[in-house]
């Protein structure tokens, strides 16, 4: 897949969401080997697009929807005589069509956009780095007090299949540690938590190993493989 330097951005950007077909998938894959560019900018694509990619749930188009559009498109073959004169090449019909799924294409990618550009825009609350006890940066943590955390996982963790990492936060002494969540995978991932105050500076957050399912007292039983302190962020 030959492509100019300066469309790398984008062309990341495409393979990350997934708009590319195999073939140029495939080429983009294989280019990757050998441009460390295209390599940074897909790794930039990535990061950036975390946040749309584990907020929303990915949905089937019925392929219904395609038998639809097309009975809903003007008919020609049954217009006027003028109209059926035509030479028989003339392929204003296939027009229709073409025009109608690029602008349903051109409507997928609008609404992607605008639900990335939303998702983009609301900044989290508080910013927690987890540091881990030698003092290795593990994980952050991005509170954005509406039920929802973010979380970033910056190194490998060796989870048993017995136990699964889980997600705490101190909002207050009174109150105890909460659980935001469970890390299934031990993946990066979006938390939706219970309903708590609004997070502060200085609020702790860690992550601990606790066995499948969760601590089974709602309290962290298990050993603290990071934990850091909310700051905002600037």
């Amino acid at each position: 897949m030959r492509y100019d330097r300066a469309d790398i951005p984008s062309i990341a950007d495409e393979y990350v969401l997934g708009l590319l077909d195999r073939r140029e998938t495939a080429e983009i894959e294989e280019a990757m080997d050998n441009d460390a560019d295209l390599r940074k900018a897909v790794a930039a694509s990535r990061d950036r697009l975390l946040p749309l990619d584990i907020a929303l749930e990915p949905v089937a188009i019925d392929q219904t929807l395609w038998q639809r559009i097309e009975t809903a498109l003007p008919d020609h073959r049954h217009t006027a005589t003028s109209q059926e004169r035509r030479s028989s090449n003339d392929n204003r019909v296939g027009i229709w069509r073409n025009t109608a799924v690029g602008a349903i294409a051109a409507t997928i990618l609008l609404a992607v956009g605008l639900a990335f550009s939303l998702i983009r825009t609301v900044e989290p609350i508080v910013v927690a780095v987890l540091v881990s006890e030698a003092g290795e940066v593990q994980a952050i943590v991005e509170d954005f007090g509406n039920e929802n955390a973010a979380v970033r996982l910056l190194a490998d963790f060796d989870v048993p299949k017995d136990k699964i990492i889980q997600v705490w936060t101190l909002p207050s002494r009174e109150m105890g540690p909460v659980s935001l969540g469970l890390l299934k995978g031990a993946h990066s991932t979006r938390l939706a938590g219970p309903e708590l105050p609004t997070p502060h500076v200085d609020q702790l957050y860690e992550l601990t190993l606790e066995q499948a399912g969760g601590s089974p007292t709602g309290r962290p039983t298990g050993p603290i493989l990071a934990k850091g302190l909310a700051r905002l962020p600037r």
